[in-house]
């Protein structure tokens, strides 16, 4: 799971007294979404089938066995759902996140010090945890045999719990890969607004990179920057997932560069197609579909966009945070009923 992210550390939204307004659900026809007929209808079609078959409801269930039958995928989309806006009163935004890939060891030793944790055996899920701080200063989690990897840099490990997952390059140039294995219950807190409540940067210039730079130039300051995100993620290995594949996403299947979106699972079901039309310096509309989560992606209105691995894809990853619109595939008969029910 792409866990725990926002920008995945820039600006994260917060709505007014903390409270999501009802969502409204309003059915479009697929002429009104933005370049549907220009799309590649088949690459999404192919993403779709690769989780639809997790999906529990009969409803799904009988789309993605007719789905075995290889239908003409536009058409198929056309036939059997329909496009569904769901909104929640917050503007939408769209942001990235990608896979890193990062210098480290199975053995701690010279530069490799930081250590990725495995999930600790008294961890309860939805429970607090301790807090980032504790784990770094007190140091609960040593001598208990939980350490996967060691990384060379503290920044790089926050950067890749923001993350999820990522991909360790190990010192006989093999690679090693982890995943979301769980997370300490406590809620995360966005280390780009807290530069921006304290003076330090306007909105506008806070990015991944300007908060690596400024922590690892701000070493205590820095430090303690980081502890203001309680949040702390927990890892897998998942190196048995092959190397052309992407990482795991929330549904427990790879997931693809430039088709996957991690969404608000109480608003969007996981597995489900959604059009997204996202404004800014490089517009896309495109078919996505939604096979991942993130615990800093709230709202009806919120995606997040895998851009895939490595440092490149995070730089692309990292310029995005824009506007727009995501609308939601549902089966046709669920879409009605849905939309008459909220009506």
């Amino acid at each position: 799971m792409i866990t725990d992210w926002v920008w995945r550390l820039g600006i994260s939204l917060t709505l007014a007294g903390g409270a999501m307004a009802e969502p409204t659900y309003t059915q479009l026809t697929f002429d009104e979404l933005r370049g549907w007929q220009d799309d590649d209808h088949r690459a999404a079609f192919d993403v779709f089938t690769n989780t639809c078959r997790d999906l529990d409801d009969r409803q799904w269930a009988v789309l993605c066995e007719f789905a075995k039958t290889n239908p003409e995928p536009r058409g198929f989309f056309e036939k059997f759902f329909r496009p569904v806006l769901i909104e929640d009163g917050e503007p939408m935004l769209f942001t990235g996140y990608f896979e890193p890939q990062l210098p480290g060891s199975r053995e701690r030793g010279d530069a490799y010090q930081y250590p990725i944790y495995g999930v600790p055996d008294d961890l309860v899920r939805g429970e607090p945890y301790f807090t980032r701080r504790e784990i770094d200063e007190d140091r609960p989690l040593v001598g208990r045999g939980l350490e996967l990897a060691w990384l060379t840099d503290p920044v790089d490990l926050f950067f890749l719990q923001v993350q999820g997952s990522g991909r360790i390059s190990l010192p006989d140039g093999s690679m090693m890969r982890v995943g979301y294995g769980g997370k300490n219950g406590r809620n995360y807190s966005s280390v780009g607004m807290a530069l921006v409540d304290r003076g330090v940067f306007e909105p506008h210039q806070v990015s991944a990179a300007v908060i690596r730079n400024w922590v690892r130039k701000n070493r205590k300051q820095g430090r303690e920057l980081l502890w203001e995100n309680e949040s702390y993620v927990f890892f897998r290995e998942v190196s048995e997932v092959p190397a052309d594949r992407g990482p795991l996403g929330a549904m427990n299947r790879s997931i693809t560069q430039g088709r996957t979106v991690a969404v608000d699972p109480e608003y969007v079901t996981l597995g489900a197609p959604v059009w997204i039309e996202k404004d800014g310096a490089t517009p896309m509309n495109r078919l996505m579909v939604a096979q991942d989560t993130g615990s800093a992606i709230k709202g009806a209105q919120r995606a997040d966009i895998f851009f895939g691995t490595g440092a490149e894809a995070g730089l692309e990853a990292g310029k995005i945070k824009d506007g727009g619109r995501m609308v939601v595939l549902m089966p046709a008969t669920m879409a009605h009923r849905v939309v008459i029910a909220n009506r």
